[in-house]
């Protein structure tokens, strides 16, 4: 099974980027309050994604939309599963419905950002995932306070193990909600919640979508604002604006933490 890779981008961009600090999640342990975070696979590879409610996943609009076709993918292949490690799910469910953000799939002949601003898929599950599985995440529902984020993520050479890594930053935001970070992705990063901390806790501020790559420079995940974007496609989705219930998994990090990984992309 392949891992699909993040869309890339060449940009150029302000600013060093931090040391990555990151951490691979072996065990049941290691993903106690992580375990909303998980493997979407459809068939010919693989996406991370994440739970914003019970019976729904956050995920980049590139892994379940073919870019041949500009159609979303079958859904009988496509199966969530959250808290993933080596072969053993904490929850694992199927698609029945799947919304992408306005505008993506007719997006094909627009700039590379704004396929970035609306690379976003909202995903209903067949059942709900159950409170003993995982708990959703909320999302941050403003400007964050601290650039401190954190990855969590699959990717390539590491799709059988989540890997958390604290110890990158927001580094810019664009017009249209883009927003860059120097976290370290590859390929199956796709759809890999950012998450700030606000609070004590740890909130989803973005999801990934492209790297920027320049040779000599630095490789920076690339990712949106999400507060309208997920409220048009829940509505859509036919889902009450309701809040979610904020996870433990805040308490997991801490500022001075230290963590792994691996980034490479290609170019279209």
């Amino acid at each position: 099974m392949r891992v699909v890779p993040v869309l890339a981008l060449v940009m150029i961009l302000a600013g060093g980027a931090m040391a990555q600090e990151k951490a691979r999640m072996l065990g049941r342990g290691d993903l106690l309050g992580w375990e909303a975070v998980g493997r979407l696979d459809f068939g010919d590879g693989t996406c991370t994604g994440t739970l914003v409610a019970r019976d729904l996943v956050l995920t980049a609009a590139h892994c379940v939309v073919d870019s041949g076709t500009a159609r979303i993918k079958p859904l009988d292949r496509m199966v969530f599963r959250a808290g993933y490690v080596h072969g053993s799910a904490q929850a694992t469910r199927r698609v029945r419905k799947i919304v992408v953000a306005d505008g993506y799939t007719r997006s094909a002949n627009s700039s590379l950002t704004e396929r970035v601003a609306r690379d976003l898929a909202l995903l209903r599950l067949d059942q709900p995932v159950y409170s003993n599985e995982a708990d959703p995440f909320a999302i941050h529902g403003s400007a964050p306070s601290d650039t401190r984020v954190t990855l969590v993520s699959y990717g390539q050479g590491r799709n059988e193990t989540l890997q958390r890594e604290s110890g990158c930053r927001l580094k810019q935001t664009y017009r249209g909600g883009i927003m860059t970070f120097d976290c370290d992705v590859t390929f199956g990063s796709s759809g890999a919640p950012v998450f700030t901390r606000e609070e004590g806790r740890l909130r989803l501020l973005s999801v990934v979508s492209m790297k920027a790559d320049l040779p000599g420079r630095a490789k920076e995940a690339i990712g949106m604002s999400l507060p309208k974007l997920v409220a048009r496609m829940k509505r859509r989705m036919g889902v009450p604006a309701t809040p979610v219930p904020v996870i433990a998994g805040a308490r997991r990090i801490t500022a001075g933490e230290r963590s792994i990984g691996g980034a490479r992309f290609v170019r279209p």
